[in-house]
């Protein structure tokens, strides 16, 4: 019965023990699962440098000049702000692209630009016509040195110049620039030959026919 009676005594003990191993335990698991959920909450780190993005090759596109730089503009509404836009430019001379994102109020645009997706890098200000062209202004985060832009959009299925062809496009145009244009020859004048020339008709009419000569 001693014996007996010294097991239950220490119960409490062990008891108390587990439930301490439980509760320093439970800290643990709920940082785990919440480190785990903040992971895939989070979203996935953006690969430089960026590359067009799936998403937008079904928005609008246009096509046009920044500066004087060729540049296709990929650029649709965002799903859950009705006034928001977002898309994506691309440098048709070197394929670069830039995140944009901002809002569109009637025909005004204002969307800021990031060539990381995390910093500003720029502001563009413009004016949609009613034919759906966009004009306006691109200036550094300071509003600095502006530049002018103007894009034409692309009919459903025209396809946007690659950097390939804009590159062709511009040596072949330079090379037939700096090729000198040849004079062009005028055949020489033919000097008609003494069998083309008309027969002179010597001498006196025969009996007072007129179409018979005999010579002098």
């Amino acid at each position: 019965m001693q014996e007996t009676s010294s097991k239950y005594r220490a119960w409490p003990a062990m008891i108390a023990a587990a439930a301490m191993a439980v509760m320093m335990a439970l800290p643990v698991a709920a940082r785990a699962e919440s480190d785990a959920v903040k992971e895939l909450a989070a979203p996935p780190p953006i690969q430089l440098p960026l590359k067009p993005s799936p998403e937008f090759a079904k928005f609008p596109q246009y096509t046009g000049t920044l500066g004087k730089r060729q540049i296709v503009l990929r650029l649709g509404a965002k799903t859950d702000d009705p006034s928001g836009v977002h898309g994506e430019y691309q440098f048709a001379d070197t394929g670069e692209v830039i995140l944009i994102a901002g809002d569109r109020d009637g025909d005004t645009l204002e969307v800021e630009e990031s060539n990381d997706g995390t910093h500003i890098t720029g502001n563009w200000v413009g004016k949609f016509a009613a034919n759906g062209s966009l004009e306006g202004e691109r200036m550094n985060v300071d509003d600095s040195d502006p530049l002018e832009f103007s894009l034409q959009p692309l009919a459903a299925g025209q396809k946007a110049p690659t950097a390939a062809a804009m590159t062709a496009g511009k040596g072949a145009s330079t090379s037939a620039a700096a090729q000198p244009q040849k004079p062009v020859q005028q055949p020489p004048t033919q000097q008609p030959t003494p069998a083309q020339q008309p027969a002179q008709s010597h001498g006196q009419p025969v009996n007072g026919v007129s179409n018979l000569t005999v010579g002098e």
